[in-house]
C-alpha cells in the first residue's frame, strides 16, 4: 500500500524561471506575453514616445486654449507615468525569492498594473470629463488651431511608432487569438496594457483632430468641449477593461488549460500512475506558477518507488513548462478526489 504522504517538489528559490527553449505544447509564456527582456523593450518605448508627446500637447493646449488638446495633454501625462509604474512594476517583480516572499515577487506586476489601470480611468478619464463640460458650458473659440493640426500630425507620429512596437510584441505572443481573447487569456499585462493605452492614444488624437476641424468649420467651439467627453468616454472603457483584467490576475488566475492538460498528461504517461485525478493552480507572475496535481499511484508501490516517480514526473514538467516554480504532486485515490471537490478546492 502507499504510505499517506504529500510528496512536494524542489521549489526554485531564485526568482522567475527561464524562458523555455522547446515547448511541446502552447505554454503560459506563448499564450501571453513576450520575453521580460521584451516586455520592458515595448514599456521603454512607450515611455520615450509619451514623454515628447506630453510635452507638444501641453505647449499646443496653452497656444490654443483647445480642451480637447489639454485633455490629450492629460492622457499623454498619465500615460507617461504609467509606464514609470510598469517599469518600476517589472524591476520589483524581478527579485529575487527571499524568506518572507519564498515565491519570489513575480505579483508586483499585477499590483502596478492595476495601479496603472485606476489611474487612467481616475485622472485620465476624469480630467478629460472635466475640460469637456467646462467648455460645453462656457465654449471659446480655439486660437491658431493650425498648431492643434501640426501637433495632432507631430503626436501621431510619435504614438504610431509605440504602438508599433507593442503590437509587434503583442501579436508574436498572442498566437492564433482574437486581440480581446488574448489579452484576457494574457499572464502579462504590462504589453497588453501598453498595447491598449497607446491604441487609446491614436484614437483619441482622432477625437481631438475631428473636434477641432468641427469647432472651427462650423463656427462652433461648444464642439471641442463634446470631443473631450468623448476622449474621456474612450480612456474610462479602456481603463475599465484594463482594471477588470488587472484585478482577475492579481487575485490570482490558472495556468492556461494547456499547460494543465500537458501536467496530467505527463503524470499519466509513468509506470506506476493509474490515473491522474486533477490539477489546480495559480500564476503568481507572467512566468512563475504553483500548481497542484493529485495522481492516483498503483497500491503496490512502496515509498521509494513513488519518490521514484515523482521525480520523474517533476523533471519532466520543467523542461516541458519551466514557468512551473513549484509542483506538489498528492498520492490519492480517485474517489478521495471527487470527495474534496465537493468539499472545494481550497481543502486539498
Amino acid at each position: 500500500m502507499i504510505p499517506s504522504l504529500e510528496v512536494v517538489s524542489r521549489q526554485r528559490a531564485d526568482g522567475p524561471a527561464p524562458e523555455p527553449e522547446n515547448m511541446p505544447s502552447r505554454s503560459t509564456t506563448e499564450a501571453g506575453a513576450g520575453t521580460p527582456a521584451a516586455t520592458s523593450k515595448v514599456v521603454v518605448a512607450a515611455l520615450v514616445g509619451n514623454l515628447l508627446v506630453t510635452a507638444t500637447k501641453f505647449a499646443a493646449a496653452a497656444m490654443t486654449g483647445s480642451s480637447a488638446m489639454l485633455s490629450e495633454a492629460v492622457h499623454s501625462l498619465i500615460d507617461t507615468g504609467n509606464e514609470v509604474l510598469l517599469l518600476h512594476g517589472l524591476r520589483r517583480a524581478a527579485k529575487p525569492a527571499d524568506e518572507e516572499h519564498p515565491f519570489g515577487h513575480g505579483r508586483e506586476v499585477y499590483f502596478w498594473s492595476f495601479v496603472v489601470a485606476l489611474l487612467v480611468f481616475a485622472v485620465g478619464a476624469g480630467v478629460s470629463f472635466y475640460e469637456g463640460i467646462l467648455h460645453v458650458l462656457s465654449p471659446t473659440p480655439i486660437e491658431r488651431p493650425v498648431v492643434n493640426y501640426v501637433v495632432i500630425a507631430l503626436a501621431l507620429v510619435f504614438e504610431s511608432a509605440s504602438w508599433k512596437v507593442a503590437y509587434r510584441e503583442f501579436r508574436v505572443a498572442k498566437g492564433e487569438d482574437g486581440f480581446i481573447e488574448a489579452a484576457r487569456r494574457s499572464k502579462d499585462p504590462t504589453t497588453f496594457m501598453v498595447l491598449f493605452e497607446d491604441s487609446a492614444a491614436v484614437l483619441g488624437l482622432l477625437i481631438a483632430l475631428a473636434g477641432t476641424v468641427s469647432a472651427q468649420a462650423l463656427g462652433r467651439p461648444v464642439l471641442d468641449g463634446v470631443a473631450s467627453i468623448a476622449i474621456g468616454l474612450l480612456l474610462a472603457a479602456v481603463a475599465t477593461f484594463l482594471a477588470r483584467e488587472s484585478k482577475a490576475l492579481l487575485i490570482g488566475e490558472p495556468a492556461q488549460s494547456e499547460v494543465v492538460s500537458d501536467i496530467c498528461r505527463i503524470a499519466r504517461g509513468q509506470a506506476g500512475v493509474d490515473h491522474s485525478n486533477g490539477l489546480f493552480s495559480v500564476h503568481l507572475g507572467p512566468r512563475q506558477v504553483v500548481a497542484a496535481i493529485s495522481v492516483d499511484f498503483r497500491d503496490d508501490l512502496t515509498a521509494a518507488d513513488v519518490e521514484r516517480i515523482v521525480a520523474e514526473i517533476e523533471e519532466q514538467v520543467r523542461k516541458a513548462h519551466p514557468e512551473i516554480v513549484s509542483l506538489l504532486i498528492k498520492p490519492q485515490s480517485a474517489e478521495a478526489f471527487r470527495r474534496v471537490l465537493a468539499r472545494g478546492p481550497e481543502r486539498f
